[in-house]
């Protein structure tokens, strides 16, 4: 999902607002052949993410910067490290410098949280996903930065997959189709290969969304005994997906309930961006 032309366009989009007329600052401070050599330094740990978009930043910029990755995306890193060195233009350098480290920073921060949750589920069967809560704008980038941290992704949009809620079944059963006539009847109009998904919020719903023969059946919000009663129930006949309210205290318990996926929205919307900082050395002629 993240292609170049992904990375281009974002970026791109960033540094315009960042510099839409120029950076004012270093053109008019900075002589036009001084150099700068930038090492991008790790204030905390984590789990490394976005070393392309990094680069686009700068090369986007000046086309004649030079990045050295000193560690690849999802590798670990410590406290100290040297995890990329910039060179080049010193103008440009320092006009790209924040949108880079916007972008590893956000990016970073995503991989590391996540690298916490697939730990605390790493003895189980359960795997960890990301949902559609994220930047307008910002999917591909914050998926990828989920993916660096050992987890997964969902569908990547409306468009990839059927996803039914409570509001969508309201709909489906207002002509007096009971849910698995409604879903049977949905299904029957989609191609073979797509994966249908749906929602339940109670344990007396899934029997009826079983028999539509639906790929995967998302628990949400369940107990922890409703969940080990649902994975029962369902017994292989369907993915199961547990979803809602997870966190880095309940994730463990949910995992050992027997599920399949775990869904966690707080991946994208709630992780905090890692302290990285670009230390610069700059040399005139």
């Amino acid at each position: 999902m993240l292609t170049r032309a992904a990375i281009d366009r974002v970026v791109s989009a960033a540094l315009e607002e960042d510099a839409p007329w120029g950076d004012l600052t270093s053109d008019t401070l900075i002589p036009a052949d001084a150099t700068a050599r930038a090492a991008l330094v790790a204030r905390v740990d984590g789990v490394f993410s976005g070393a392309a978009v990094f680069a686009a930043a700068f090369t986007l910029t000046d086309s004649s910067v030079v990045i050295e990755q000193r560690v690849a995306d999802g590798e670990h890193f410590a406290t100290g490290d040297t995890l990329a060195v910039v060179t080049g233009p010193a103008r440009a350098v320092l006009t790209a410098e924040r949108i880079g480290l916007n972008f590893v920073q956000r990016m970073s921060g995503i991989a590391t949280l996540t690298n916490r949750y697939v730990a605390e589920v790493a003895h189980t069967g359960a795997r960890i996903v990301d949902t559609r809560k994220t930047t307008p704008g910002l999917r591909a980038i914050e998926r990828q930065a989920v993916r660096d941290g050992g987890g997964h992704n969902h569908r990547f949009s409306l468009s990839d997959a059927v996803m039914a809620k409570d509001n969508h079944l309201a709909v489906l059963t207002a002509s007096g189709l009971s849910v698995t006539q409604a879903l049977e009847s949905a299904i029957a109009r989609l191609p073979h290969t797509t994966h249908v998904e749906v929602e339940v919020d109670r344990l007396d719903q899934i029997d009826a969304v079983l028999a539509a023969g639906v790929g995967t059946i998302m628990l949400d919000n369940f107990s922890l005994d409703d969940l080990r009663v649902g994975v029962a129930r369902i017994a292989g006949a369907a993915q199961i997906e547990a979803s809602g309210g997870v966190t880095l205290e309940t994730v463990r318990a949910i995992a050992e309930t027997g599920v399949d996926v775990i869904s966690v929205g707080a991946l994208t919307h709630s992780a905090p961006s890692l302290d990285l900082g670009l230390d610069i050395r700059i040399e005139t002629a």
